[in-house]
């Protein structure tokens, strides 16, 4: 399926959704956007999709794609399960309304991912974060209206920045007569860009996508997002939305680095990075609510993504094999969430203990995806962070190396600490009798994911580390 009759169809579904009254409408036309979300992968996997000066559907974009296919499905079901069970009372409207502005924001990122023109990525991402909004206020509620009113926000300074970024690259161009602004042109020409308008454009440029990668300066409001939106919501913005912002500082930093600002933008993104990291282990180590730590847990994530580009070819391996993984895993935590919550009612960790006890094949699921995202082996995660380290090393980097370590068994800690209570410690209070039966089965999605980050990790298909390989674009 062509991306223009993509849009097309995921506008008419998601205006559906937004409408309809019908709750077996609205499934209907949930299950069709699936149908073309997945023809639309398969499509640019097979290859047949066109490159345009506003699209290119090069390794990277094709990469992600894939695994924006998996999750979002894996989502849409969660959030089936979330309206039908786990908040039963929810109107028809409100469900159309949830459904549609998951679709609108899943199709919002698939069209950044393959985004080959700054304007069109502007554009999306301002899609991005109006749906985004609609999903943070979901609850309706006063935590739900702070969370929703800070993310617009920040959202529209992010905006912004990304808007004064690109006139300021097109400043640069200026002298150079360059005034097409797609990514391959940009790449081609990037030597003929003004040093000084390219510095102060790529700075505007991560400023103003920092909200989507949950990096700093900007990340409290994507916590806050994470936090008060639905889980299966809380999952995208994760993984999907963050995989959006670090795609679009990746393309534009491969551009810099074609020229002699190229250790200057190394420098910015890996001390960044380094900042973020530290922001993460601080938080990590007090924080005592669930979705909270996932959420920070996030910024963690990102920033040895970002460490691992400005490392080269073996470091940028690293980091996209390091997204692919990361995606997989991270949804499963939130998935599981939404079990924890229904077991005690409440997202403090102070009030969460035993879980083992009362949910055994959701704990099991539980414990997986925490040794998962803390790159304990057997995690896929373990792979791409000795290949970071191994990168950082090899580019002597030994101090960078040792800080990164120390941050990371920081946040090791505070994790496992929470985690652990959560499983086998008794909570302070808990009414057994209320407790409701779980089926095994629910937590069936949240071992496949993290199994297949092993798989992917370990086995390494080909196909896959050849997908990897070729989406290095530095």
């Amino acid at each position: 399926m062509e991306i223009y009759y993509f849009l097309i169809i995921s506008g008419i579904l998601g205006a559906g959704l937004i409408f309809n009254r019908n709750r077996w409408v609205s499934y209907s036309l949930l299950v069709l956007y699936s149908l073309a979300l997945m023809a639309y992968g398969a499509n640019m996997i097979i290859g047949t999709q066109s490159n345009s000066e506003y699209f290119n559907f090069d390794t990277l974009g094709k990469i992600a794609t894939l695994t924006l296919c998996l999750i979002s499905i894996v989502a849409f079901f969660h959030g089936y399960r979330y309206v039908e069970k786990h908040n039963p009372t929810e109107t028809p409207h409100s469900k159309g309304l949830f459904f549609g502005a998951m679709v609108i924001l899943v199709t919002a990122i698939a069209v950044i991912y393959v985004s080959n023109h700054l304007a069109v990525s502007w554009i999306f991402v301002e899609l991005s974060t109006l749906s985004a909004s609609v999903l943070i206020y979901h609850h309706r509620n006063i935590r739900a209206l702070e969370g929703v009113w800070k993310y617009v926000f920040v959202g529209a300074i992010s905006v912004t920045f990304i808007y004064i970024g690109i006139l300021f690259l097109s400043t640069a161009g200026k002298q150079a007569q360059i005034t097409d602004l797609s990514y391959t042109n940009l790449m081609q020409h990037a030597r003929e860009l003004n040093p000084f308008w390219l510095k102060l454009s790529f700075l505007f440029f991560v400023l103003g996508f920092s909200i989507k990668m949950s990096f700093i300066p900007m990340y409290t409001a994507s916590i806050d997002a994470k936090d008060k939106a639905p889980a299966p919501a809380g999952a995208i913005f994760a993984s999907l939305l963050m995989n959006a912002g670090f795609i679009s500082v990746y393309r534009y930093y491969a551009i810099l680095n074609q020229t002699p600002l190229k250790f200057w933008a190394q420098s910015l993104l890996l001390i960044s990075a380094l900042i973020s990291l530290f922001v993460a282990a601080v938080y990590m180590t007090r924080v005592k609510n669930i979705k909270r730590m996932l959420a920070y847990s996030g910024i963690e994530h990102m920033s040895l993504m970002v460490i691992g580009i400005t490392m080269g070819k073996t470091g940028a391996f690293a980091a996209l094999l390091h997204m692919v993984l990361h995606s997989l895993i991270k949804p499963a935590l939130f998935f599981q969430y939404n079990q924890i919550y229904w077991v005690y009612q409440s997202k403090s960790i102070y009030d969460i203990g035993n879980y083992i006890k009362y949910n055994k094949a959701g704990a099991i699921a539980l414990l997986l995806g925490f040794v998962s995202l803390t790159a304990i082996p057997p995690s896929g995660l373990f792979v791409s962070e000795i290949i970071l380290f191994q990168s950082l090393f090899s580019n002597h980097m030994l101090a960078v190396l040792i800080v990164v370590v120390t941050l990371l068994t920081i946040i090791l800690w505070g994790l496992s600490n929470n985690v652990m209570k959560m499983l086998f410690t008794p909570p302070l209070q808990i009414n057994e009798s209320a407790i409701p039966a779980i089926s095994p089965w629910e937590s069936a999605t949240q071992y496949f994911l993290p199994i297949l980050a092993i798989y992917l990790a370990y086995f390494q298909p080909g196909w896959f580390i050849d997908m990897i390989s070729k989406a290095i674009i530095l």
